[in-house]
C-alpha cells in the first residue's frame, strides 16, 4: 500500500533505532602495577580463597579487613559486600568471587561491585581477576555483567545524536588466560540488550507497522530469510485467533513475521529450533478494558517477541550448529467498533472453534496460531515466551518466571537451565484434568475461564492444543522486569529469558 504524505513526512521525524552494542573487551593475562591501570575506575575480583596476601592494591586490603567488623570476628575473616576506595584519584573496587555459589548469586554479587564504578558512567573501566585456574570463568562473568550495564541511557528517545559518553566502551580485563574469549558472554548480552532495547520504546514508536520495518531491517542486516504474513492474508488462511485480537485495530497491521538463521556451514542433519513470541506492542485489554494502572506500561506486552528476537541474535552471533526459526506474532489489542467480544466463536488455523470469554487473554489467542504454523515445521524444540498472565505474577512475583512443558525431561532440563544461565525458572503442572474447565457449550474449547484462578495453568493448557507432538516449552515472562534489577541486570526491565533460551538452544546443539 503506498505511504501517505503525512505518512511519509511522519516517518522522517521518527527517531532512529540503533541496535546497542556492548563495549569493546580486551584481555591480558599481566597484571600491571597499580599505577599504570588505564583509566580512572578499576574492579579487583578474586575468588573467594584466593590468598588474602596476594590481592592486588595494598591500601585496599587494608580498608577490606578493617572494614568496621566486630572485635571477635578475625581480621581474616572474608567480606562479601564489595568494598569502594579512592587510591591515587582512582576508584577501586575490591569483590569477592564464590565459584560454588549460584550463577544467580555470582551475578547479583558481580552486578553489585560494578555498579559501584558504572554509577560514575565511566568509558573505560579495567578489571583484574585472581582466581587462579578459574580465571577465565571468572572474567566472562565480569564481561556479561558490565556489557549488559553498559548503555545508560537505553530506551531514552531522542531525536538529537547520543552523547558519546553515554555508553561503556571499552573492558580491560587482566589475569586471564592466553586462550580467554569474550565472544560468548558478549553475544548473550548483545541479545539482552537487543530484547531490552525495543522493549523499552513507547507504543506511538513501536508501533506494528514500525516493528516489522525494523525487524526486517534486522534480518537483511544479519542475513536471515524473513516472512510477512500480513493481516489480510492471515484471514484469507483462517488464522481466526489471530485476527480476532488484530481486527479492532483501525489501521490492519499486524502480522506474523517468519526469521530463519541457518550456519553458514549446514549439515543435512542440524538440529532445529522455533522460537515463538508474543508481541503485542500495547494491550488495552479491548471490550475487558483495563484500567489506567493496569494499562500503563502494556506497550512492554510485546516482550516475549523481544526475547525471541534476542536469542536469535545471540545464537547467529555464535554460528551455532542449529537451524532457529523464530516466530513473531505482532499485533495490538485494541478497543473499537471491530473488537472481538465476549461471547464471539472464532476459529483458529487449525480448525479448533474457540469460544471467547476474556478479550483481555489476547496473548493466548495470537500464540494459539502462530504456534500452529512453527509446529507444521515440526522441529526438535519449540520454546514460547510471553508476558501471558497476572497469575503468574501473583504467584511467583517477579523474581522469577514460570515454565510449563509438554514432556518431563524438557521440564527438568528448563529447570536446569535456569539454574545454569542466572535465570531462575519455576515448573508448573499441566496435568489433562485442568481441561475439563475449558469445555465450551458452543466450541471446542473456552479461550479461558471468567475467574482468574489458575489462569496461568490454563492459559498452558490452552496453547498446549496448538503444538501437537512437538517438544515444546512455555515461558509466562513474569520476571520480565523487576523493580531494582535482577541477576545480571541493574535496570527494572531484565531482558530475563534470553540466556535462558541461549542455554536452551546450547544444549539441544550438544546433543544433535
Amino acid at each position: 500500500m503506498a505511504k501517505t504524505k503525512s505518512a511519509r513526512a511522519s516517518s522522517k521525524r521518527e527517531p532512529v533505532f540503533v541496535m546497542p552494542e556492548p563495549p569493546r573487551v580486551k584481555a591480558v593475562s599481566r597484571i600491571p602495577a597499580m599505577e599504570d591501570f588505564p583509566g580512572d575506575h578499576l574492579l579487583i575480583v578474586s575468588a573467594k580463597d584466593f590468598p588474602v596476601a596476594k590481592i592486588l592494591a595494598h591500601e585496599l586490603r587494608h580498608l577490606v579487613q578493617s572494614r568496621g567488623k566486630p572485635k571477635s570476628v578475625s581480621a581474616n575473616a572474608p567480606v562479601t559486600d564489595p568494598v569502594a576506595a579512592t587510591i591515587g584519584g582512582r576508584l577501586v573496587v575490591w569483590a569477592q568471587w564464590d565459584a560454588e555459589s549460584s550463577a544467580f548469586a555470582q551475578q547479583t554479587a558481580m552486578r553489585k561491585a560494578l555498579e559501584l564504578l558504572l554509577k560514575e558512567c565511566p568509558q573505560e573501566i579495567s578489571i583484574v581477576v585472581q582466581a587462579d585456574a578459574a580465571e577465565d570463568e571468572c572474567a566472562a562473568l565480569a564481561t556479561y555483567v558490565a556489557a549488559v550495564n553498559s548503555q545508560y541511557k537505553l530506551g531514552r528517545h531522542t531525536l538529537k545524536k547520543v552523547e558519546a559518553h553515554a555508553t561503556l566502551q571499552t573492558v580491560q580485563l587482566f589475569g586471564t588466560s592466553k586462550n580467554f574469549s569474550a565472544a560468548h558472554p558478549l553475544a548473550i548480552a548483545r541479545g539482552n540488550l537487543l530484547s531490552r532495547s525495543l522493549t523499552l520504546r513507547s507504543p506511538n514508536d513501536l508501533t506494528p507497522a514500525r516493528y516489522r520495518r525494523d525487524i526486517a531491517k534486522l534480518a537483511s542486516a544479519e542475513g536471515w530469510t524473513a516472512r510477512e504474513y500480513p493481516y489480510k492474508a492471515l484471514l484469507k488462511v483462517g488464522a481466526g485467533a489471530f485476527c480476532a485480537v488484530a481486527q479492532g485495530s483501525p489501521d490492519q497491521v499486524a502480522a506474523i513475521v517468519h526469521l530463519t538463521y541457518a550456519p553458514k556451514h549446514k549439515s543435512k542433519h542440524l538440529p532445529h529450533v522455533s522460537l515463538v513470541g508474543k508481541g503485542i506492542c500495547m494491550d488495552t485489554g479491548g471490550h475487558g478494558l483495563k484500567s489506567a494502572k493496569s494499562m500503563y506500561g502494556m506497550h512492554e506486552d510485546m516482550n516475549g517477541s523481544a526475547v525471541a528476537l534476542g536469542i536469535l541474535k545471540a545464537a547467529a552471533d555464535l554460528q551455532m550448529p542449529v537451524v532457529i526459526d523464530a516466530w513473531l506474532a505482532i499485533a495490538q489489542n485494541h478497543i473499537g467498533p471491530l473488537a472481538y467480544q465476549p461471547g464471539d466463536v472464532v476459529t483458529a488455523l487449525d480448525g479448533t472453534t474457540i469460544e471467547v470469554v476474556h478479550t483481555d487473554a489476547e496473548g493466548r489467542m495470537v500464540l494459539a496460531d502462530t504456534l500452529t504454523m512453527a509446529a507444521k515445521r515440526k522441529p526438535d524444540l519449540m520454546l514460547d515466551f510471553a508476558t501471558l498472565t497476572g497469575a503468574m505474577m501473583y504467584a511467583m512475583g517477579t523474581r522469577m518466571s514460570g515454565v510449563f512443558a509438554n514432556r518431563p525431561a524438557l521440564g527438568e532440563g528448563a529447570v536446569a537451565g535456569g539454574v545454569a544461565s542466572g535465570e531462575r525458572v519455576s515448573l508448573f503442572p499441566m496435568d489433562p484434568d485442568y481441561d475439563a474447565a475449558l469445555e465450551s457449550k458452543v466450541a471446542d474449547v473456552k479461550q479461558c475461564l471468567v475467574s482468574s484462578e489458575a489462569d496461568a495453568i490454563y492459559a498452558a493448557r490452552f496453547l498446549s492444543r496448538f503444538v501437537g507432538d512437538v517438544p515444546w516449552i512455555h515461558m509466562d515472562l513474569s520476571a520480565y522486569r523487576n523493580e531494582g534489577g535482577l541477576g545480571a541486570v541493574s535496570d527494572d526491565l531484565s531482558g530475563f529469558g534470553v540466556a535462558w533460551g541461549v542455554a536452551q538452544v546450547e544444549n539441544l546443539s550438544r546433543r544433535g
